[in-house]
């Protein structure tokens, strides 16, 4: 006999970082859905919380001790589950916390519905050798979580580069892709209930090499293009080198995808690129980004910039500033510089002071929203598509601006937009109706 919903148990996933760990979070749940758990979207009413960690930064790290801390004072009762990129580069660490019941590598998380239901998991710490793996590590993406219109799916998992400042590829494994068919499957299913699909992964743009016939991450968005309804595609960060000119000439030309361009820069200066171990130079990034704003010069065009990084000198710095200045930026991602233990970069010495990596990342972000600003200026009398959010009154547009629409719209549908103004950090919709 099933159980009701009041006898169900219920279960909260909370996920920390990018992209893909927004992906992981909402399949860890669809699977514990599947195991007979209810979820809920606020803590205080389930018996069992999920915790996906990030550890790209020390702040991630603090920031998930603290809610392991609040939810077990505040929950007493329910049992925690700590998974994820902190989960699997220190698993001791985590299982010191009073209240965490389970800690759950990534090269375990798709066995988290069987860890939680089967007696013979229940040890605490369930970890594995995640250099080891080469299968990907995913369970199916069917609905959403957050704002419940733009699904994650990550498709490409790990990343083979050894960039000197990350942690990732220890705690993700080497580069995995999701199989095609796969794929489409899930973007096939997502397409009959989602407008948009956001592709996710580590390092997405090596989807593909490590499949028979070694394919390219273009050659999965032709597909999903030719055998899926999906309406609009978002590719989310792609490192530089893998923009080549067939995929930015595939979305420049292709309607169904975003016109949204991310692509990691992480210093300006070739001498630092140098030292983080990074594959290009800045004159290999600004001819891919100059290739993209020709294509598209109303794309949005992001990019994630690290500041303080170790022996950054001023002038290294003042490089990074200029060149940003100088390219067709709409947004960055500014981090400072967090030492990760086990990277090459914690070895270098000579750090950079907080208080200066404080002020370059200041520096950087006022620069990145007057790039922005002028953006959305450009933006004042055309006509932009988008798809309307949960977020009441708003959607997002296809060059990844949010609008703040005339009147509201319900969730998940394809609108066209004129845009009248700027609002704070948006834009706003022309009012239907003149006022008197």
């Amino acid at each position: 006999m099933p159980l009701t919903m009041e006898a169900m148990k219920r279960v909260f996933v909370k996920s920390f970082g990018c992209r893909a760990s927004q992906a992981d979070g909402a399949a860890i749940e669809a699977s514990l859905t599947d195991s007979g758990y209810l979820a809920v979207r606020e803590a205080e009413s389930a018996d069992l919380i999920v915790l996906n960690t990030c550890t790209v930064t020390h702040d991630a790290d603090v920031d998930a001790r603290r809610f392991i801390r609040g939810f077990h004072r505040d929950q007493p009762a329910a049992d925690i589950l700590v998974t994820g990129c902190y989960a699997q580069r220190a698993p001791h660490e985590l299982a010191a916390i009073d209240g965490v019941r389970w800690v759950v590598g990534n090269s375990h998380k798709t066995s988290i519905s069987e860890i939680v239901t089967t007696p013979e998991y229940h040890g605490q710490i369930v970890a594995g050798d995640i250099a080891a793996e080469q299968q990907f590590l995913a369970a199916p993406v069917r609905d959403v979580r957050g704002d419940r219109t733009r699904p994650n799916l990550k498709v490409q998992d790990g990343c083979s580069n050894r960039c000197s400042f990350c942690i990732i590829p220890s705690v993700r494994g080497r580069s995995r892709s999701a199989p095609l068919a796969s794929v489409i499957e899930q973007v096939g299913d997502l397409a009959t209930r989602y407008c948009e699909v956001v592709l996710s992964g580590i390092n997405l743009g090596r989807w593909g090499r490590d499949l028979p016939g070694n394919a390219r991450f273009s050659d999965l968005l032709r597909a999903i293009l030719r055998k899926t309804s999906v309406q609009r595609l978002r590719i989310s960060s792609v490192e530089p080198m893998d923009w080549s000119q067939d995929l930015l000439e595939l979305v420049a030309s292709e309607p169904r995808i975003a016109k949204h361009v991310h692509l990691p820069l992480q210093s300006g200066s070739d001498a630092v690129l140098k030292r983080m171990f990074r594959k290009y130079r800045t004159r290999h990034y600004a001819s891919r980004l100059a290739l993209a704003h020709t294509l598209m010069p109303d794309a949005a065009i992001g990019a994630d910039v690290m500041t303080g990084f170790p022996g950054e000198t001023e002038a290294e710095f003042a490089e990074t500033r200029d060149f940003i200045e100088s390219q067709p930026f709409t947004y960055l991602h500014v981090f400072t510089y967090s030492e990760r233990p086990g990277t090459a970069a914690a070895e270098l010495g000579s750090p950079t002071p907080m208080a200066v990596r404080q002020e370059r990342t200041r520096i950087l972000r006022n620069l990145s929203e007057r790039k922005n600003l002028a953006f959305r200026r450009r933006m004042i009398g055309r006509t932009l598509s988008a798809v309307t959010l949960e977020q009441r009154g708003m959607a997002l547009t296809t060059n990844f601006l949010k609008v703040e629409m005339a009147s509201p719209r319900a969730p998940n549908r394809p609108v066209e937009l004129p845009i009248a103004s700027l609002s704070d950090t948006g834009l706003r919709e022309t009012t239907p109706f003149p006022i008197l």
